[in-house]
């Protein structure tokens, strides 16, 4: 039962960060490099239909461990059952994909305004990225000129 619990802890941590990553990564951009692949992995199951592997594994490793397994996934067993809702209610499916989707929205959308604000990817440098920018008649560019002024 022990590994059971600890992929119960696991799939826990890996939806925290499916809702908080991309707002996470606006202070620190390197979970960034968490967070899609864990987005991609969870939008992927979602979309295919399939169930998610890691309830699988938890529910395989509770029957080995002689626990009874439980229905409605893993978010009906420990987030919404306990409130008293239905997983297969077509409003708390809604609520789920828009309390899942609505932070990676804000989030990436602020990130992607931060990237062209900033111009990344277009060669102007980055604030706070200790390339200095010089004003040119293009406008600001990279450059060390910036420095001997």
């Amino acid at each position: 039962m022990l590994w059971a619990h600890l992929v119960a802890v696991v799939h826990a941590l890996a939806v925290v960060l499916m809702v908080t990553g991309a707002l996470v990564a606006l202070r620190r951009p390197w979970v960034l490099l968490l967070h899609a692949p864990v987005a991609a992995a969870i939008l992927a199951v979602n979309l295919v239909g399939a169930p998610c592997p890691l309830t699988t594994l938890e529910l395989s490793l509770r029957e080995r461990g002689g626990g009874e397994p439980y229905g409605g996934g893993f978010l009906g067993h420990y987030a919404l059952a306990p409130l008293g809702l239905d997983v297969g209610s077509p409003a708390v499916q809604a609520g789920v994909y828009v309390v899942a989707a609505t932070p990676n929205v804000v989030g990436y959308g602020l990130l992607a305004a931060r990237a062209a604000r900033d111009g990344v990817g277009r060669g102007r440098g980055r604030r706070g990225s200790g390339v200095p920018l010089v004003d040119t008649a293009r406008g600001l560019r990279p450059g060390v000129g910036a420095l001997r002024r």
